[in-house]
């Protein structure tokens, strides 16, 4: 209830401060979505029979981006950004460490199981839109890759009768990159973000290499 809370209010402050840069003069070398916020529904795809998610797995991602018009009237153009990514996974997969290695297996009669990563990430868009400076509701399609570094990782069991955190698993890809996709008119877009690499280097469950990917899809707002 809290997280609907949150994104109804921020989805509010968006439409707020939208309708507020309406009353500035107009600038005929104007510069359009440059602060974004992003939240996602996160979906492991490429996984074996045996992992299944369970719970809600989410993320937010908060940045800025240069908007690079490349046209007269300023509707086609490129992004580059920088920004903060935080992802939450619930599944069955368990991962410890025992005497400095990493072991995955399937996580048996649990009531929590989940891994989180925190990622500093780069953006980069093929951006279109219909805007003028006049106009500050518009329609966009923005498509382009995205670039992330691993900050931290956290993994957490529970069962019964304990409970197991481990931090910055090695196993986990440093650099993860994936395609992405940005849709839609004034404050409401959906997102998604399709991973190309696997979640892991060298993993293995049950003898056989782990290759999880990532499809996140959800809502990215754009404002200033």
């Amino acid at each position: 209830m809290n997280k609907i809370v949150i994104v109804i209010g921020m989805c509010f402050i968006f439409s707020k401060l939208e309708a507020q840069v309406q009353n500035d003069s107009i600038d005929i070398k104007y510069l359009e979505d440059q602060i974004y916020l992003s939240f996602t529904y996160n979906i492991l795809i490429n996984e074996p029979n045996t992992i299944t998610q369970n719970g809600f797995s989410g993320g937010t991602s908060i940045g800025f981006i240069k908007d690079i018009p490349i046209n007269k009237k300023r509707t086609f153009g490129f992004g580059l950004g920088l920004g903060y990514n935080y992802d939450v996974y619930i599944q069955n997969l368990k991962i410890t460490k025992e005497n400095q290695t990493t072991l995955f297996k399937i996580a048996q009669d649990y009531k929590i199981n989940r891994f989180r990563l925190s990622r500093i990430e780069i953006p980069i868009e093929l951006r279109w839109r219909n805007s003028t400076p006049q106009k500050y509701k518009f329609f966009r399609v923005y498509t382009g890759v995205k670039f992330s570094y691993l900050l931290s990782s956290k993994t957490k069991f529970t069962d019964l009768t304990e409970t197991i955190i481990t931090k910055n698993i090695p196993e986990f890809n440093k650099i993860q990159y994936g395609l992405t996709l940005a849709a839609g008119y004034g404050t409401w877009n959906l997102y998604i973000y399709y991973g190309l690499n696997p979640f892991f280097k060298g993993a293995q469950l049950n003898g056989e290499t782990l290759n999880l990917k990532d499809l996140s899809i959800g809502l990215k707002f754009y404002i200033m």
